[in-house]
């Protein structure tokens, strides 16, 4: 597919470009609105596939006080109770979706308590689509988000299949907020940003934790910051590892969108990505 389709999907799904808009666009690159209602489904998420089996973990839907009202998470974990090393998995600007359950159940195979929460929860009614869902953002406040990201840890102090060494891995907005919590919370042991936006380099000496970072060489949005970043995480001598995956997308993770997930770099960055939390959380 042709790169200027990908550019444009991710303009659509990050900035204020509508659905109108978008499909005009779309068409132009495609030479005609049926060919851009051909390949739409290869761009959009088809959650049918991304499917991991949760018949030999322990699931349930949780509740958390935020600070703007009550947020609701996707919890999994290996069935046997005990402590497990614990991982906060944090979505796409799209809220909780069933990809996003899906790698929390990719990290309870893993051998992790995972707990993915969903920013929208504060929202009602929740958006019934991606649509409004990335809608639905622009009325949160970005403190709000944090805080209420940050209340995660207090409610898993309360659960006793946790042993309070906790991660986080988020994607894209959530890769944003990975890197965020990294400098809010300083008992948080290893925090891994796939394609998130940079923090401000000034904040970066108030990191405690490890960090992990994957970044696709084709998203040029996003990699725009990581070169002041490393280079502030290396000055200050952080514990960090950065990690950037050739000829690949924004959204190179994520296996429900065809046009951009790539199956090598997927597999390969959430190897390290376990790897990594094996080696500050166990």
């Amino acid at each position: 597919m042709k790169q200027e389709i990908i550019n444009l999907y991710d303009e659509y799904t990050h900035k204020p470009l509508s659905r109108g808009d978008f499909l005009k666009k779309l068409s132009l690159l495609t030479g005609g609105m049926t060919a851009a209602l051909t390949i739409l489904p290869s761009l959009e998420s088809n959650y049918a596939i991304a499917q991991v089996s949760d018949n030999e973990l322990f699931t349930e839907e949780i509740t958390y006080k935020g600070i703007n009202g009550d947020m609701k998470a996707y919890v999994a974990r290996p069935k046997e109770m005990k402590t497990y090393p614990t991982v906060i998995v944090i979505h796409e600007n799209r809220g909780l979706t069933p990809h996003i359950e899906d790698v929390a159940r990719r990290a309870a195979q893993a051998g992790f308590l995972a707990i993915a929460p969903n920013a929208l929860s504060v929202i009602s009614p929740v958006p019934a689509n991606e649509d409004e869902a990335r809608t639905a953002f622009s009325k949160l406040k970005a403190e709000d988000n944090l805080a209420n990201f940050m209340k995660v840890f207090d409610y898993l102090s309360t659960r006793k299949d946790s042993n309070g060494k906790i991660g986080c891995v988020g994607f894209c907005w959530g890769g944003a907020m990975a890197n965020s919590l990294a400098i809010e919370v300083p008992s948080l042991k290893a925090a891994v940003a796939f394609y998130g936006r940079q923090p401000a380099i000034a904040d970066v000496p108030k990191i405690k934790s490890a960090i992990q970072l994957h970044y696709a060489s084709l998203d040029e949005r996003v990699n725009a910051g990581a070169k002041d970043y490393e280079e502030a995480l290396k000055s200050n001598s952080k514990k960090y590892e950065l990690f950037m995956y050739e000829g690949v997308n924004h959204a190179f993770h994520n296996d429900t969108s065809a046009a951009r997930y790539n199956e090598v770099a997927a597999k390969l960055a959430w190897q390290r990505t376990t790897d990594f939390f094996k080696k500050y959380l166990v």
